[in-house]
């Protein structure tokens, strides 16, 4: 098969399909829910489609969780913009400039900016992650066990640094899922480790339940406690206008060099492991001021302050793939659960996929782009509805999303006992959020730890300690040295150089 038949067969095999299609289509409106309901997001979204999608084709799970979490973004502008609520973390960039356009009656236009940049950018998205593939494969296959211990370690680092202010609550939280990592049989000896003597515990802990656990039944406690509707917003959405609609969408092609530079640069970002969605869309909201003739105007409802973050968002998704399918290194939070689902569906990320799944890879490429694409005609069908979920009251959402957690955590491994895993660290995973923990690198911890401990054994075997003193690991070593510095550089420059304050 030529290049090209490799690169298309996929796209017709998945246009051709009802099934396939109707996936895709049914996971974008779903995606834009979890987006719209401020408190819900991506994260939580996949967690609870994990029941749903359990025992089904592998490419047609993946292909319907990858479209659902890729349009969540898209969802999420709409409170931002008509409520100043974001609707995921990263849409908090798209309130500076879109919650103003709203409150002088420009909701409508901003909307529109917001669904064009949010198409453009997960299609550029979709295309950085194809043009990537000829210069990674070569890469990817160079990788010894050595560097993939680092790279874990890396990932681990980063991800902890860039989820809260404080550097020791960050890598405490991912070393702690690493320590859970270990429960179960030690893959070279077979010995028990953490088991307790219970035989449930051989295989290790669950992922599934492990991220329901974490994020599905803290946010629900949370709501609980809090009482309520999601949203604090009093009062109506603001008019929702088509033909603003449409000259928001319009807005984007006006600034074509803003929706390129913006897009590329999200994808670019999205490929560093940990970096993630809120730094992309902040960095691209701060690339529009700068490069800019009228920065003054940021801030007061300039559209091009809603193109740059969108953008940002959407692309993102392409270039976090790239780890996450070839290193088995989450490209984000989001990744680290869509690779939990991934295992759970059979599809093991790594670097062999470069060499025997490459069907898949592309098919999961065409449906990034095909999800952003379709995602702005069912937006234009389905924003009015969107800007009402904010105001969903709490006691309708907790028992339908506690049931699905439970019965996720079950058919996860048809094992009730993963029940116990669930409610355990559903009361860690409420802590940690109401301490102010992070609680990303747990998970990230959680799906390293096996990568990190199989390849220091590996690399150990070949190499004895010298595998620290390969010319990659040395590289791998410094990124982690160089990684920690700037946070530390960060935090003195924070504090006024008077010393490093580590919020605990």
């Amino acid at each position: 098969m030529s290049g090209l038949d490799a690169m298309f067969a996929p796209l017709f095999a998945i246009v051709t399909s009802p099934y396939l299609m109707g996936l895709i289509m049914l996971a974008i409106p779903l995606g834009m829910f979890f987006g719209a309901v401020p408190g819900l997001g991506g994260k939580l979204g996949i967690v609870l489609m994990i029941p749903f999608v359990f025992g089904m084709d592998p490419l047609a799970g993946s292909i319907f969780l990858l479209a659902m979490h890729a349009v969540v973004h898209t969802g999420g502008s709409v409170p931002s913009i008509l409520f100043g609520v974001p609707g995921t973390g990263p849409d908090a960039a798209t309130i500076v400039d879109g919650f103003p356009m709203a409150q002088r009656g420009e909701a409508g236009r901003a909307l529109g900016a917001s669904l064009g940049a949010s198409g453009v950018g997960g299609v550029i998205g979709a295309v950085f992650l194809a043009a990537m593939l000829p210069v990674l494969k070569p890469v990817i296959l160079a990788f010894s066990p050595a560097e993939f211990f680092l790279l874990a370690l890396f990932g681990i680092t980063f991800i902890a640094m860039l989820s809260g202010r404080s550097l020791i609550k960050g890598v405490a939280v991912g070393f702690l899922g690493l320590l859970v990592s270990l429960v179960g049989l030690d893959p070279h000896t077979g010995s028990e480790r953490f088991t307790f003597g219970q035989l449930w515990l051989w295989d290790g802990v669950s992922v599934v339940a492990a991220v329901l656990g974490i994020f599905a039944i803290p946010e629900m406690m949370a709501l609980g406690v809090k009482g309520g509707s999601i949203s604090r917003v009093e009062g109506n959405a603001k008019a929702y206008d088509i033909s603003q609609v449409l000259q928001g969408i319009a807005d984007v092609f006006r600034h074509p060099w803003l929706t390129l530079r913006t897009s590329v640069i999200g994808a670019a970002i999205g490929a560093i492991p940990g970096l993630g969605g809120d730094a992309a869309s902040w960095i691209c909201y701060g690339h529009a001021v700068q490069s800019s003739k009228n920065p003054e105007n940021f801030g007061k409802g300039d559209v091009r302050g809603v193109i740059a973050p969108e953008t940002a968002n959407n692309s993102k998704e392409g270039g976090s793939l790239l780890p996450t399918l070839f290193f088995g290194v989450p490209g984000s939070s989001g990744m680290a659960i869509l690779i939990g689902a991934f295992v759970m569906l059979g599809i093991q990320p790594g670097p062999h996929i470069a060499l025997t799944g490459m069907d898949l890879v592309w098919s999961l490429i065409w449906a990034l782009a095909l999800a952003n694409f379709l995602s702005v005609f069912v937006f234009l069908a389905m924003a009015p509805a969107f800007s009402l979920l904010v105001f969903v009251r709490g006691a309708l959402l907790i028992p339908f999303v506690l049931v699905l957690a439970f019965l996720g955590a079950y058919l996860s491994e048809s094992a009730w006992e993963n029940m116990l895993i669930l409610i355990g660290l559903g009361v860690l995973g409420y802590f940690l959020k109401k301490f102010g923990w992070p609680r990303p690198p747990f998970v990230i911890g959680l799906v390293l730890g096996h990568i990190a401990e199989d390849s220091i054994h590996k690399a150990l075997a070949i190499w004895g300690p010298t595998f620290f003193l390969r010319p990659l690991s040395l590289v791998f070593i410094a990124m982690i040295l160089l990684t920690i510095g700037a946070y530390i550089w960060r935090q003195r420059k924070a504090s006024g150089d008077k010393g490093i304050h580590f919020d605990i």
